[in-house]
């Protein structure tokens, strides 16, 4: 396994870095939260432009048809900026209808390329695991079909043109695609600030993706786990840039705080805690793009343990060493352990995880 990345995949970081270093200020992101909007519609279509939107999208919607190493690289640099733009949700699910969408399905993702809708998916059922069976149903009904059920937290639900709704049908699990305007949706509020409801589905329409076979299903459970995870490790490389930084210029006693070896010895943990998330990162991603689901999904399942263990101590051990200024709402490490929280919250806690890797062993 190499972990390097490869020519297009380097060039593809450093224009993700370059633009979300450019446009994600400080400034901008206060600017943002002041607005009440829900996303930033002028970065969403400045990633457009850049084509950063249409890299995993297939060739018929003017994509790249690129796969899962290329969502991570574009998805861990949105965490290391805290984009607020949805970013995550509308990748993910444009890869799955990339590889398990009808034609039609699959040219429908054009506008997402121009940054004129975004995408997002319900996978998370109140009570549930991310990603178990779902309790959702799903029936024919003259020549489509229709929804029951309800879906916990979504991120963009009202914002997204499409929802991609896993649901059980007598033939196995399917996926569909479903309008917003046609389940009820109940806004909820999450830390980062995004937008975010629960839905209910009582005879909503939707339109089958792929099979009722569980392919598409497991597709989106996998790269929706590769997705989280990746953001994850970019807030918490965001978090220990900004805390090194930090620790470099604070003075104290005469001496700058990076010169005590206690400071020294918590920083050098978050670096770990960072460096042990990217291996599960890239070698999961790595894994999926080679085909290797099973063996993907077994380091996914460990980085996201790491997520909602090793990444959220990390993030604390970064507050701590800001002092009082780590915990201000108005700093901008808040950021990172408020989209850090969040991500764990989706993966459902450190005991969660636990319980899910014991099920694979």
């Amino acid at each position: 396994m190499d972990f390097n990345l490869d020519e297009t995949q380097t060039e593809l970081r450093k224009l993700a870095v370059e633009l979300l270093g450019r446009e994600v200020t400080v400034g901008r992101l206060e600017a943002h939260e002041a607005s009440g909007a829900p996303y930033d519609i002028g970065l969403w279509r400045s990633l457009a432009q850049a084509g950063l939107l249409g890299v995993c999208l297939p060739e018929e919607a003017g994509g790249a048809g690129l796969g899962p190493v290329e969502l991570a690289v574009i998805l861990r640099e949105i965490g290391g900026h805290v984009a607020p733009v949805p970013a995550e949700q509308s990748l993910v699910a444009a890869l799955v209808i990339a590889r398990h969408g009808s034609r039609g399905q699959r040219e429908a993702l054009a506008p997402l390329a121009d940054g004129e809708i975004a995408l997002t998916s319900a996978l998370r059922e109140p009570g549930r695991d991310l990603g178990a069976t779902p309790t959702t149903t799903a029936r024919r009904d003259g020549g489509g079909w229709v929804l029951n059920g309800a879906k916990g937290t979504v991120s963009y639900a009202a914002e997204a043109s499409r929802i991609l709704v896993p649901a059980v049908t007598d033939g196995g699990i399917g996926l569909f695609l479903v309008e917003p305007a046609a389940v009820t949706l109940r806004p909820v509020t999450v830390t980062t600030g995004e937008p975010a409801a629960t839905l209910i589905l009582e005879d909503a329409p939707g339109e089958l993706v792929g099979a009722e076979d569980g392919e598409a299903f497991d597709e989106l459970r996998r790269l929706a786990l590769t997705g989280i995870i990746a953001v994850s490790s970019g807030v918490l490389a965001g978090a220990l840039a900004l805390t090194t930084e930090y620790i470099r210029t604070r003075k104290q006693f005469g001496r700058a705080l990076a010169e005590f070896q206690a400071v020294t010895v918590q920083i050098a943990d978050v670096y770990i805690a960072g460096r042990a998330l990217d291996v599960a990162v890239w070698s999961g991603a790595w894994l999926l793009a080679e085909g290797s689901a099973e063996d993907a999904e077994t380091d996914l399942t460990v980085g996201a343990f790491s997520v909602t263990d090793s990444m959220l101590r990390a993030l604390y051990t970064c507050q701590h060493l800001h002092g009082g200024i780590g915990v201000d709402v108005t700093y901008p490490l808040h950021r990172y352990f408020a989209w850090g929280k969040h991500h764990a919250h989706l993966l459902g806690g450190v005991e969660a995880r636990l319980d899910t890797i014991g099920a694979r062993v």
